[in-house]
């Protein structure tokens, strides 16, 4: 039969090794991540669970100061977020909408030169006096 000690023990270990693996997964989002807000949302999962692992460190030791810890830690990782937030708010444009924005260029970009082109044909379809009937040399003014 298994003591409660041992499966305590077992317990730790697979939520450290499960927070290990999530550590990874949001440091590879963060890394990876398509756009800033993206970004952010991974730092704010890394203090959510470094908050995981400092409870568990807590409980495993028995130490009640580890739970004020957390609370500094998410207090102080709650004001990070705002702060990254409103950075992104004053800076107006994501990633996104600039992306669009190009997209959005580029179609106005491709309509002006199908315009463009539309007109160069049509020109050169229309009749018109001939290369050397201007009658002799260009004029410089």
């Amino acid at each position: 039969m298994i003591s409660v000690a041992s499966l305590f023990d077992y317990a730790v270990m697979i939520a450290l090794g499960s927070l290990c693996l999530s550590f990874l997964i949001t440091i590879y989002r963060i890394v990876k991540g398509p756009t800033l807000p993206d970004r952010i949302l991974g730092l704010d999962m890394l203090v959510a669970i470094a908050i995981g692992f400092i409870a568990v460190i807590g409980i495993k030791t028995g130490y009640a100061l580890y739970v004020d810890v957390a609370i500094a830690l998410g207090l102080v990782g709650f004001l990070a977020t705002v702060a990254f937030a409103r950075f992104v708010m004053s800076r107006g444009k994501t990633e996104e909408d600039i992306l669009t924005e190009v997209r959005q260029a580029a179609a106005d970009a491709r309509r002006e030169a199908r315009t463009a082109t539309k007109a160069a044909s049509k020109a050169a379809a229309r009749p018109g006096p001939a290369a050397g009937a201007t009658g002799g040399e260009p004029r410089h003014d």
